[in-house]
């Protein structure tokens, strides 16, 4: 289950980074955090500390929660 959470954080952060039309190497350089991390965190290969999640969702200029929306959807409730 834990891998499943971070494909789905890792999909929609490549989401967001899209839609702002930012490579990967440019969200690095806006976020400070390394490219190679960053594309392990996009797919799923990474689990990545709250940090580092709050510095991405700023970046981006989206709440936190935004990074955490297919994640809300794709899960069953508990």
């Amino acid at each position: 289950m834990n891998h499943d959470l971070q494909v789905l954080f890792g999909r929609r952060l490549a989401e967001l980074r899209k839609q702002k039309g930012w490579s990967q190497e440019q969200l690095a350089l806006e976020s400070g955090i390394a490219r190679s991390y960053l594309g392990g965190v996009e797919r799923g290969q990474r689990n990545i500390a709250l940090l580092n999640i709050c510095k991405l969702a700023k970046t981006l200029g989206v709440p936190v929660g935004e990074l955490f929306t297919y994640i809300n959807k794709s899960l069953p409730p508990m």
